[in-house]
């Protein structure tokens, strides 16, 4: 790649480009999944093209094609520059990239066991055996799994002097139970709802999960949840479990600190943010003991890797200290435009796609009050959410309304009545600043979103978000029929 990629710059450097980068990109996936005892998909894809972005005159221009060839890496290196052409005669100001970099390396995703070396057939063949452990349990009428993985290889490429090679593997899985009567449906998902769990790393995910271990207790609760009593309404502590605490932390936290969304660059899917430039360094965000990062170096996290699209190294940036906005997460251009460097979040779901600023691993570092069970135990009342299973918050980021799977009341320090439909709503700041107490490293999960839309064409990226369960105090709870 090499040698197509020096033509692809020399081309852009030949008709007047200021910058170039290429990007090639070859990624390959498979996807089994499971349903009542048969098997419902069955897939295999495999994707590989090249992007060319260049800057002439202070202008952006892109083009690409899955067609790798030295006739077509000129041809599309000529339009991505034809294109920054006509954009440099309407542009509203020039772009900066800031400090230019210049990287060779190479880097490639710790495995134990590589995402495709386990036979199709073992991995039905586990699937069954959980969805066969789900179906057991009387009331469950569906119950389904899956096992994903995914391999990428890029090779980055820019006229600053960088060339950067990276291979990147990725695995996910879960289960699902559904339980049905005349009075509706309940679902319990495991590890977690919502595209189940994953991470970087190998197939050494799957058994470390152990989905035919955890099949029988989801379902079990799914029929217990049939017949559970509607969350009730009031206001009161919250303590949620790990998982919905990271969904919270990218609805409410990794969105909003996206600096193309605060310029109005991106406002797609709930886009905009509240957290305007006035308010970095000097806004309160949430009680002292919140600390999130920005962390693309976390082990085994979804948004881990060795550089972004940008070819700038993976780091770890504070964003949230001591409860005080500190940093948003950016790329070269909008990072310039604060007179920083890219914190290295620019990152294309395909070799067809611009990057974009996107989250890494936007992590809540862990507290001090160790274990779930201590939270649930230092709470004389209050309710315990788990798995999340419905969300929506506004264009600013600001008020939300989220629901869950399932609840659990705490009375002097212990769970009791199982709830239903549980949900809970507030607003990003107060609720933040609410936050009174978060569990210790031994509950901390790096829990991976295989889904986050942005832009548009829309693309998908993968990204992770560390978690502990914690403590919310004053938040206004409810129980949400249908």
């Amino acid at each position: 790649m090499r040698d197509l990629a020096n033509l692809a710059l020399d081309t852009a450097r030949q008709r007047g480009a200021n910058y170039a980068d290429i990007r090639f990109v070859t990624d390959r996936g498979q996807h089994v999944a499971v349903k009542n005892g048969k098997v419902e998909a069955l897939s295999s894809n495999e994707s590989q093209g090249f992007g060319v972005r260049v800057i002439y005159n202070g202008a952006w221009g892109f083009s690409s094609s899955s067609v790798v060839s030295r006739a077509e890496v000129e041809r599309v290196t000529a339009e991505a520059v034809a294109i920054a052409r006509s954009s440099a005669t309407v542009k509203r100001r020039p772009v900066e990239l800031g400090t230019p970099l210049s990287i060779q390396d190479k880097y490639v995703t710790s495995v134990k066991t590589d995402v495709f070396s386990v036979p199709l057939e073992e991995q039905i063949a586990l699937l069954l055996q959980a969805n066969e452990e789900m179906r057991r349990i009387e009331g469950i009428k569906l119950a389904a799994g899956f096992i994903s993985t995914l391999k990428i290889n890029k090779v980055f490429a820019s006229t600053e002097g960088s060339y950067i090679e990276q291979e990147l593997s990725e695995c996910g899985a879960g289960i699902d139970a559904y339980a049905v009567s005349e009075g509706g449906f309940q679902r319990r998902s495991y590890p977690n709802s919502v595209g189940g769990f994953w991470e970087t790393g190998g197939y050494e995910l799957v058994p470390r999960l152990d989905l035919v271990g955890n099949a029988g207790r989801i379902a079990e609760q799914a029929v217990q949840l049939l017949s559970a009593p509607l969350c009730p309404t009031r206001k009161t502590n919250l303590i949620l479990d790990s998982s919905q605490v990271a969904l919270q932390v990218h609805e409410s936290c990794g969105h909003p600190v996206e600096l193309d969304r605060v310029y109005g660059m991106e406002a797609s899917f709930a886009g905009t943010s509240f957290l305007t430039t006035e308010k970095l360094g000097n806004f309160r965000y949430g009680s002292e003991i919140v600390n999130i990062n920005a962390d693309a170096t976390s082990p085994r996290g979804l948004g881990t890797f060795g550089y972004d699209d940008e070819g700038v190294p993976a780091n770890r940036t504070p964003i949230i200290q001591e409860g005080r906005f500190v940093n948003y997460i950016t790329d070269r251009e909008t990072a310039a435009t604060l007179g920083q460097e890219s914190n290295g979040t620019a990152r294309a779901d395909g070799w067809n796609r611009i990057p974009l600023i996107r989250m890494t691993n936007i992590n809540l570092e862990p507290g001090k009050s160790g274990s779930l069970e201590d939270l649930i135990a230092a709470t004389e009342d209050g309710i315990y959410m788990e798995t999340n299973k419905s969300w929506s918050i506004d264009d600013k980021r600001l008020n939300f309304q989220f629901g869950v799977e399932i609840a659990w009341e705490i009375k002097d320090g212990k769970r009791g009545q199982i709830y239903r439909n549980a949900a809970y709503s507030g607003m990003t700041p107060q609720f933040w600043g609410n936050c009174d107490l978060i569990g210790g490293r031994e509950g901390w999960v790096i829990w991976g979103v295989p889904n986050c839309g942005k832009g548009e064409p829309m693309q998908s990226m993968h990204v992770g978000h560390g978690a502990s369960p914690a403590r919310f105090h004053n938040i206004n709870i409810f129980g949400a029929e249908g």
